[in-house]
């Protein structure tokens, strides 16, 4: 017989039809079909998922799994003569009864002895692909283990297989990351205080969860409260864990399930299984705890949700679901630092602190790599248990530059958080792996990622938010909570988002499969004195990525070399240094789109180098953080298709206001001007308001602006007008009344502002309204009433009931007081 036989799974099939049979005919044999029925079809889709691995597993184990295939087969023979059997022969049929009892102890024997040491086996030594496979079978054998285990069949208590299961059981809080037992359950203890208070103290809740990145220990969460004594006494031991994974059978799930609420164990084999509510007397059904763990999809969740009094379903997830289904969900933090070296050093050295002897300050870079995610630690501590010191070091050198340790780090650690990516719609997987570009433990500007994405994968800017979206309910980003994430007129530049560097490595190692020439994605992951060998030594051969990311300190001229980006759309040149020379391969790259220069050095850096955006004929996005801005030659070329420009914490002086510089002439398409926090920007060029082209203008957080241009009314097209944070600001020209499509006007934070214009309902379009922290307003003018299309007003209190007065003239009109002012502690970082 061949092995492949049996991972069919038609052996497993075709008995699982015969012992259906055999439970509803057989007096005498109606106990062991119906404990076995329950263990095959624990059993079958573990056989499905071995067999399309596509491992070959070594000889040996094929022999003793074939051993297993042969003792199905003499099942399928005695289910025959069960079936076959009159029911007036006794003597027969208790001679096949005990022979359906010697198959649940073969099949008991061969899952004790042979899968546990398969499965302990492959916990210390995972093997390629396989590894994922065999941890779901380990969880499938015990839970084949317990139902054995509770047959009367010469198993009692504190025998043979029970005294198994206990090791076994020990073995999992270990491999699980049992953070409980290390002494650093602190964190642990609260997050299970917490969902025991949504669980047994909210009566309100019927479906509660747990949610959190790949390997944070959500698994663990959730059965430290299936063990817990207070759980398990309100629920009276009725609580069932089911794994649904990524392609659960739904079917033969809710059918689990309602045998366990229900207690039925169905008569019939139609396959037809009950809608929810289930049909049965209620009065009957005691309080239950259903746990479903590894849940992917929002669809199998409402379809597994039993909705039954009394009943109570904890989901588990990687991923967040919305408060329409899931109305309470505990998101898992990671561990704190004393936590995270604690579980490290018992995977690294098998106790709970750093060795005497070992090198200390080495031990927490490494451990600090893992920035606190227990998978990292366990995984990434393991691999470095009695390694030399040179290996650690290489270790620390390649974690911090996105690459794997090893072999088994790879598979263990990478290849499981690549398991949260895989299903991932083809467009959001590749704005996943974008976010590889930008540097370890720094914020990303939320605009700078719309912007890029916008630019690449040629979406909408509403379509790159709620691919933003859909990458935080699914915790592969985290987003900055603020109040204004997701506006109409938000302001993206001062919102960012940050990414655990576990996922950043995860991004960069997918990013670095091919040949250096053929990535889609070239980046330098970490901040370096010089560019990569390896791209000087593929220079003579173009480069076809189109997304480069370059991490540096200072760069002079000599220190770049020649290189040709045909394919590029965008670049990104991270560096910290007071000056820096652009890279000359910038000529070498006519499909640029964005270019992104961030600057995290102490003070405002000078470039060099300016002439190369002549070339830069197809750019259409330009970000500056922490730049001076260069004064632009006579000859500088038109930019025709540059749409955007952004200058962050730059230094601005009067580069863009010189007498022979036409702006308009420079930026003929320009839509978007963004100057936040600029240094000695007293006041705006004059140059701008000629800029018929542009729809938003947004100046905030500028200390020294003290005057706007008098023709600002002469931007006829311009949408939104941000002015906020600008203290010094005292007075709005009269000119903005002529704005007549202007739909959003920001002036919030601007404290010495008097007034509004007089002629500010000349603005007909004008939809929102923000005046918060504007003390000095305290009437509004009385052209107001003429903004009929005005939705929503925020200010302070002292102008608040004269907006609201406006109400009654102002149909749909909403007032909102200020509660709370922005912060901008991100600028800090």
């Amino acid at each position: 017989m061949v092995v492949t036989d049996f991972f069919a799974g038609e052996i497993a099939t075709e008995l699982l039809k015969m012992l259906v049979s055999i439970s509803r005919k057989s007096m005498f044999c109606k106990s062991s079909a119906e404990q076995l029925i329950t263990s095959i079809e624990e059993l079958q889709p573990i056989i499905h998922e071995i067999k399309y691995t596509g491992v070959e597993l070594p000889a040996f184990r094929q022999r003793q799994i074939d051993t297993l295939s042969e003792t199905l087969r003499n099942g399928l023979e005695v289910a025959g003569k069960v079936l076959n059997s009159g029911r007036w022969n006794v003597y027969k049929n208790l001679q096949l009864a005990r022979k359906m009892e010697k198959l649940e102890k073969n099949i008991s024997r061969f899952l004790q002895t042979t899968v546990q040491a398969h499965v302990l086996a492959d916990v210390h030594h995972l093997r390629f692909d396989s590894a994922e496979r065999f941890d779901q079978l380990e969880g499938s054998a015990r839970r084949l283990e317990q139902r054995l285990g509770a047959m009367k069949m010469g198993v009692h208590e504190g025998g043979w297989l029970e005294e198994a299961m206990k090791r076994v059981e020990e073995e999992e809080r270990w491999y699980e990351g049992g953070l409980v037992n290390l002494g650093v359950g602190a964190g642990m203890e609260m997050a299970k205080r917490k969902v025991k208070e949504m669980v047994i103290g909210r009566d309100d809740l019927g479906v509660v969860g747990i949610c959190g990145i790949s390997g944070s220990g959500k698994t663990t969460l959730a059965r430290e409260i299936c063990r817990d004594n207070q759980i398990r006494s309100y629920f009276s031991n009725r609580i069932f864990f089911f794994t649904v994974s990524q392609s659960p059978n739904v079917e033969q799930l809710r059918l689990k399930i309602w045998r366990m609420i229900s207690g039925n164990c169905i008569d019939d084999c139609s396959g037809l299984i009950p809608q929810w509510p289930l049909k049965y007397d209620l009065k009957t059904v005691m309080r239950t705890l259903v746990v479903l763990d590894d849940v992917w999809s929002l669809s199998v969740v409402e379809q597994l949700i039993s909705r039954v009094p009394g009943c109570k379903t904890l989901v588990v997830s990687r991923f967040k679901f919305p408060l329409s289904v899931i109305k309470c969900t505990y998101e898992l933090e990671l561990l704190r630092e004393d936590e995270a070296m604690t579980l490290f050093c018992h995977f690294a050295f098998g106790q709970k602190s750093i060795p005497l002897g070992a090198n200390e300050k080495l031990v927490k870079q490494v451990a600090d790599e893992c920035k606190g995610l227990p998978l990292a630690l366990k995984v990434i501590g393991a691999s470095l248990r009695d390694q030399p010191e040179m290996f650690w070091t290489s270790a620390k050198n390649r974690l911090s530059q996105g690459q794997p340790i090893c072999e088994s780090h790879e598979i263990q650690l990478l290849e499981r958080m690549k398991l949260s990516i895989d299903y991932l719609p083809e467009k959001v997987r590749e704005c996943f792996l974008d976010l590889g570009s930008f540097p370890e433990d720094k914020k990303i500007p939320l605009d700078v990622l719309i912007n890029m994405w916008v630019e690449l994968h040629d979406i909408k800017e509403e379509e790159a938010f709620a691919i933003l979206k859909e990458l935080t309910d699914k915790n592969l980003i985290t987003l900055v909570k603020d109040a204004r994430v997701g506006d109409m007129y938000s302001s993206y530049y001062e919102i960012s988002v940050s990414q655990h560097d576990v996922l950043r490595d995860l991004a960069i190692h997918l990013s670095n499969c091919e040949d250096v020439n053929q990535r889609r994605r070239l980046l330098m992951p970490r901040r370096e004195t010089e560019l990569p060998k390896a791209w000087e030594r593929n220079m003579d051969k173009p480069f076809n990525a189109q997304i480069v990311s370059v991490h540096t300190g200072e760069m002079r001229e000599m220190d770049w070399f020649s290189m040709e980006f045909p394919k590029a759309e965008v670049l990104i040149l991270n560096f910290s240094s007071s000056e820096y020379f652009l890279p000359p391969f910038i000529s070498d790259m006519p499909k640029l789109r964005a270019l992104i220069l961030i600057n995290y050095g102490n003070s405002t850096a000078v470039l060099h180098n300016s002439s190369v955006f002549a070339d830069l004929t197809n750019l259409r996005s330009l970000w500056f953080e922490k730049i001076a801005v260069p004064q632009l030659p006579e000859t500088t070329i038109p930019l025709k298709n540059l749409r955007k420009i952004s200058l962050v914490l730059c230094k601005i002086d009067n580069s863009l206001d010189q007498s022979a510089i036409d702006l308009p002439y420079l930026f003929p398409r320009l839509s978007e001007l963004t100057m936040d926090h600029c240094i000695h920007l007293s006041e705006l060029p004059s140059s701008i308001c000629r800029m018929n082209t542009l729809k938003s203008l947004s100046v905030t957080n500028c200390d020294s602006l003290h005057e706007l241009p008098a023709d600002l009314g002469k931007l006829k097209f311009l949408h939104i007008l941000r002015i906020y944070a600008c203290p010094n600001l005292e007075k709005l020209p009269p000119g903005i009344g002529d704005l007549v499509w202007l739909k959003y006007l920001d002036i919030s934070q601007c404290v010495h502002l008097r007034c509004l214009p007089d002629r500010i309902g000349g603005c007909t379009s004008l939809e929102k309204i923000d005046m918060r922290e504007c003390p000095q307003i305290r009437n509004l003018p009385k052209s107001v009433v003429s903004l009929q299309f005005l939705r929503r007003v925020i200010c302070d209190e002292g102008v608040f009931w004269q907006w609201k007065d406006m109400e009654k003239a102002i149909p749909n009109l909403h007032v909102q007081v200020a509660e709370e002012s922005f912060n901008l502690d991100w600028l800090a970082e």
